[in-house]
Order: structure tokens, then C-alpha cells, then sequence
């Protein structure tokens, strides 16, 4: 599925896009600010960027330089869309390393027709720009080369998002992270083993190793779902995200690498727990606002499920239950966490 980031500053506009790409089959993600899509492209590789023109913050030939900058981002097919108004901006813009662009207004067929002819002329069939795909959210899967791993071993997948974490670390960090109940020695034996192990299921390059400390290789740093994840957290909490896209945001949580126990792990997901929970009020709030008690109550009710202590969520549950007349009103101002009975 070819993936694109249209990058806008009115927010009618990104709609419209979104809508008309996601019909199309294509993987959309969109940003009303430049400086937080050059973020976003720290951990979503597009097949195309469709950008605006002129734009508050950063115009869109200033964004379009920005991501000429990085080499990495150098080949991805870049379209404009422009005014009448402004066709000597778009000049500048083919200047500057546009590939396209699309005259305001535009039709659906416009946009469809013309993001397929660049794709096409690109020359590929569009996949992620990363060879490698992560995934921790409620699973634990690595996609290398467009196949999924088949690991040696556990502890080698295990080891593989250690390094994802923490970056680069020491082979005592790693052995005592991952067997913590071993002694040093035998500890230090078991991660020279799994780095083996881990090297078998990628490649003998997966590692690298400089002054005794270990870290992924650069060709080997995968599209990171945990990392995705956060970072999208973070624009939610600084108020750019709609409250479609943070609804989309919370359904993205899982339990993170639920097949491994070791404490580190347990950290991360306890890291993960809260951000959840930040997001679920967040959002609970936002649909509240949009009044869609019902919709609220439920995300008020997934928020207290992660903190059944959460003294604003209570209050804010037994609230919109008693908008729409529900009897369970009467049980959230009870603090009676009917759901936990009803799993049972």
C-alpha cells in the first residue's frame, strides 16, 4: 500500500486529501505543520509528500529544502499544490527538487490521476523506504526485505528490540537486562551466544560492535512502531492532532512484546501504560467536547481501566452517563468498575 504525507495548513483541506487518498488505498498521514512532519518522517517513510505552497510556520519551499537536506529523504517524490496565484512559487519549487505539482481546486480524479503518474514515473512499486519494519505493539515481529523473521531464538528477537531501546549498550548491559537472574559470567556467555543467533536470523552485519559497545546497524534501523507511536503521542500533546486522528492514535496501543518478561521489558511497557492513559483522557475529553457523550464514556472508561484510581476520569464518566441517562452513572459516582466484573 503506497503511503503518503500530505502536509497542510488548512485543516478542510487535509481532510478532503485524506479522505479521497484513503478510498483510494493509500496509507495517509497528514500534518497541518511543516516542522512536525520533518519529526513525523523520523519514523514514517512516504512514498510521496504532497505539500502546500504557502503556509504559516514554514512555507512549503522552505519544508521542501529541509527534506532535500537529509539524503535519506532525497529521492522521495514531492508534489505542491498551488494556487493560480502562486505559479512562481512552483517554479521556484520544480528549482528547488519538486517533482510535481497540482493546481487549487482539484477534483478527486485530479488528485488520484496525478499522485499515480508520479508514482509511476518514480519508476518503483512503492514500499516503505526502510528495509527493515519493527513491531511491538501487541506483537513481536520484525519485517526485513519485506518477509517476516523466523528467529533463531527468542531471546535473539528479544535482544533485536533491546538494541531498539536503548541504542547502544555494553554486552554487560544487554546480558544483565535479559538474563538478570545468571551470574556475570554466565550471563556474558548466553548474549555472545544470542548476538550469534540474532546475526544468523538478519545478517552477519545486523550488529555492530565499537569499543566494546554494541548497536544496529545503520542500514539495519527499522520503521519503529514503538517509536512512531510516541512521537505521535507527543504531537497529540501539544495539540495537533485531530480527534479522529487521536482516536486512530489510541487504537494503535498494545501490550508491548507480550511473549517477553524480562524487567526491562516490563519498564517499557509501564513507559507505554501511561502514555496510553495521557492519550485516552486526552481523547475522551476531546470527544466529549465534540458532544458524543457515549463515544466519551467509552474512552473514559478504557482510561480507568489502565488507572482505576484516576479521580478526574471518575468524575468525568459518572458526567457524560448522566447526559445520556444511563443507569451506570449511578455505579461510576460509586467508583464500581462494572467493566472488570463484567471480564470476569
Amino acid at each position: 500500500m503506497p503511503r503518503i504525507l500530505v502536509v497542510d495548513d488548512d485543516a478542510a483541506i487535509l481532510k478532503l486529501i485524506s479522505v479521497i487518498l484513503s478510498r483510494a488505498g493509500y496509507e495517509v498521514r497528514t500534518s497541518a505543520h511543516p516542522v512536525e512532519a520533518l519529526e513525523l518522517l523520523n519514523v514514517f517513510i512516504p512514498d510521496l509528500i504532497i505539500s502546500d505552497v504557502v503556509m504559516p510556520y514554514m512555507t512549503g519551499l522552505e519544508f521542501l529544502e529541509k527534506v532535500r537536506e537529509d539524503p535519506k529523504r532525497a529521492s522521495i517524490p514531492f508534489m505542491l499544490l498551488s494556487s493560480h496565484a502562486e505559479r512562481g512559487d512552483v517554479r521556484r519549487g520544480m528549482n528547488l527538487g519538486a517533482d510535481d505539482y497540482l493546481p487549487k481546486p482539484f477534483t478527486p480524479q485530479d488528485l488520484v490521476s496525478a499522485i499515480d503518474a508520479r508514482l509511476k514515473r518514480a519508476g518503483r512499486v512503492m514500499q516503505s523506504a526502510s528495509n527493515t519494519e519493527a513491531k511491538a505493539l501487541g506483537t513481536g515481529q520484525v519485517i526485513w526485505k519485506g518477509k517476516a523473521v523466523s528467529w533463531v531464538s527468542r531471546k535473539a528477537l528479544e535482544l533485536f528490540f533491546y538494541l531498539l531501546e536503548h541504542k547502544e549498550v555494553t554486552s554487560w548491559q544487554a546480558a544483565e537486562a535479559l538474563w538478570p537472574e545468571k551470574d556475570e559470567a554466565r550471563a556474558s556467555s548466553l548474549f555472545h551466544t544470542t548476538l550469534h543467533r540474532l546475526r544468523r536470523s538478519l545478517s552477519n552485519e545486523a550488529v555492530v560492535s565499537t569499543n566494546r559497545r554494541y548497536t544496529l546497524a545503520e542500514d539495519m534501523q527499522p520503521e519503529y512502531d514503538v517509536q512512531r507511536y510516541e512521537l505521535l503521542a507527543k504531537q497529540a500533546e501539544a495539540g495537533w492532532l485531530g480527534v479522529e486522528e487521536l482516536r486512530e492514535l489510541t487504537d494503535m496501543y498494545g501490550e508491548f512484546l507480550p511473549s517477553v518478561d524480562s524487567p526491562w521489558a516490563e519498564d517499557v511497557r509501564a513507559r507505554l501504560e501511561q502514555k496510553q492513559f495521557s492519550l485516552l483522557s486526552l481523547t475522551a475529553r476531546a470527544t466529549e467536547q465534540q458532544g458524543k457523550p457515549k463515544d466519551a464514556a467509552q474512552l473514559y472508561q478504557r482510561a480507568l481501566s489502565i488507572d482505576p484510581l484516576s479521580e478526574t476520569d471518575w468524575q468525568s464518566l459518572e458526567r457524560v452517563l448522566s447526559a445520556v441517562g444511563d443507569s451506570r452513572a449511578a455505579m461510576a459516582k460509586a467508583r464500581d468498575a462494572w467493566w472488570a466484573t463484567d471480564l470476569d
